[in-house]
């Protein structure tokens, strides 16, 4: 009887556990870097790559203007891109490759769909998807991941705490710049050509067929037209909320 008793009890306190945990509002953090010193200001490129293809208009236009981005890869994309991969290799003076995943699964420890992507769903996966996604970053020969950004970028908060133990921060964003890459041209430009000093962009550089890659190179190039600076998030003081970088 008192066994039975236990195991009603480790059942309630389970319960009670994901009932909480499912009740936590989910958080989409921000990012802002430090701002410039002096001049135009400066602000920090996030490009998403989360499986498909690579968009060779954003990448050409990142390689011919020497504009530095941050590139978010997950596991599947990596297997799919090793052309883009090597490019952004010999360009290393350009391009940061972090984590964006294993499998491109939202970083959240309770089961439920995020914009039609289900979840993590318990903290195992969510430790399963950043670990296989550094890993997949490892066999490349990519030096170790430090930063970490979940599909669809929002996150539990329970899971926000797991993945700082493991030791990557967390890269939030200030300016949505292409919705996902479901913008069309004109308004992603528009978006990213808004960036103030200060400001971390993040768009999408996956979708080849998409109209919104168009705008992207448009709205940095607008940009760098005004002078404005580009730095990777490893050369720049990221200071992000909800516990995400501190």
């Amino acid at each position: 009887m008192r066994l039975l008793q236990r195991h009603l009890c480790m059942i309630a306190i389970s319960l009670a556990a994901i009932s909480s945990a499912q009740a936590a509002p989910l958080v989409e953090p921000t990012l802002h870097i430090k701002p410039a010193a002096s001049g135009a200001g400066r602000v920090a490129l996030t490009l998403d790559a989360c499986d498909g293809q690579t968009d060779t208009r954003i990448l050409s236009a990142l390689v011919e203007n020497k504009i530095p981005a941050t590139i978010f890869v997950t596991g599947i994309w990596l297997k799919r891109n090793a052309a883009a991969v090597e490019i952004m290799r010999a360009h290393r003076d350009l391009f940061e490759l972090e984590n964006h995943g294993g499998r491109h699964v939202p970083a959240v420890d309770t089961p439920q769909k995020i914009y039609g992507i289900r979840s993590a769903g318990s903290p195992d996966a969510v430790l399963t998807e950043v670990e296989s996604g550094a890993a997949a970053l490892a066999r490349t020969g990519e030096p170790a991941p430090k930063w970490f950004r979940g599909a669809t970028a929002e996150y539990s908060p329970s899971a926000i705490a797991m993945i700082r133990k493991l030791g990557f921060k967390i890269a939030g964003f200030s300016i949505n710049g292409d919705g996902g890459s479901l913008l069309g041209a004109k308004e992603t430009a528009k978006r990213i050509a808004a960036a103030k000093d200060g400001d971390v962009i993040i768009a999408h550089i996956n979708q080849p067929t998409h109209a919104a890659g168009e705008g992207v190179v448009q709205g940095l190039l607008a940009l760098k037209d005004k002078g404005m600076t580009f730095v990777r998030l490893d050369d720049a003081d990221g200071t992000g909320n909800h516990g995400t970088t501190d």
